[in-house]
């Protein structure tokens, strides 16, 4: 369990670059990044760095599947991992 919230800073820090850099390159005409690449980072742990620097750069806020899929996405994961922190915790395991 000591391992899950670095490796989730690092998930979302890596979602995050995504996104700034699928922003940046936008408007360069560079390639772009797929959406189910970030919906992949969101997945693994990254959801909260995706979505955070979705609303302030205001990337792909106007993409319903975004704007609902990443936040159930992090409610989800969330809805898990306390689920699996309480079944190891009431076992003594924690």
């Amino acid at each position: 369990m000591q391992y899950v919230l670095p490796y989730l800073l690092a998930a979302s820090v890596v979602g995050a670059a995504v996104c700034m850099y699928d922003k940046i390159a936008a408007p360069r005409g560079w390639k772009r990044v797929p959406e189910r690449t970030l919906f992949f980072w969101a997945l693994i742990g990254g959801g909260p760095g995706v979505y955070l620097t979705m609303l302030l750069m205001r990337h792909k806020t106007l993409h319903r599947s975004f704007m609902l899929g990443i936040p159930a996405i992090i409610i989800f994961q969330f809805v898990i991992f306390a689920a699996i922190y309480n079944i190891l915790y009431l076992r003594g395991l924690l």
